[in-house]
């Protein structure tokens, strides 16, 4: 599942991809074009994924790069499920991280990045003790 913020004048446009059940990548991003996205999505999803948008024009073309299995839902049409395809997962971390920046009343410009991959790594290990993948991952990567 893909998802880019809406391109906002003076916002920090953030890229998400969740593989459904399993972990979550964000990524920021200049601008959130096709040429753009496509680039991190190849990058990131095997050629045979199942890919779950919403309508944003900057997916377009992902069938003619090779992602056959590309269904979208259409949020601006209130459309927020097709069947089993939805992209409730990658909103779902949103949300997390939306709640969890929250508390911080604005965030420099200059750690934002490092905010959004704390949010990114506690939603990963979310049913995990964190002080323990701390700890794993400090032994495996030493600062």
């Amino acid at each position: 599942m893909a998802n880019a913020g809406v391109e906002a004048q003076g916002k920090t446009i953030v890229f998400g991809l969740l593989k459904r059940g399993d972990c979550v990548y964000t990524e920021i991003i200049p601008n959130a074009s096709k040429a753009t996205l496509q680039a991190i999505i190849r990058g990131k999803a095997n050629i045979d994924s199942v890919i779950h948008t919403d309508g944003w024009r900057g997916y377009d073309g992902l069938v003619d790069i090779g992602f056959d299995k590309h269904f979208r839902v259409n949020h601006g049409e209130n459309e927020f499920a097709k069947g089993k395809h939805h992209v409730n997962g990658i909103e779902s971390f949103w949300s997390f991280a939306k709640r969890r920046l929250a508390q911080f009343n604005g965030i420099a410009k200059h750690t934002f990045e490092l905010h959004l991959k704390e949010c990114e790594f506690r939603f990963n290990h979310r049913h995990e003790n964190i002080y323990l993948a701390l700890l794993k991952l400090l032994r495996e990567q030493p600062l």
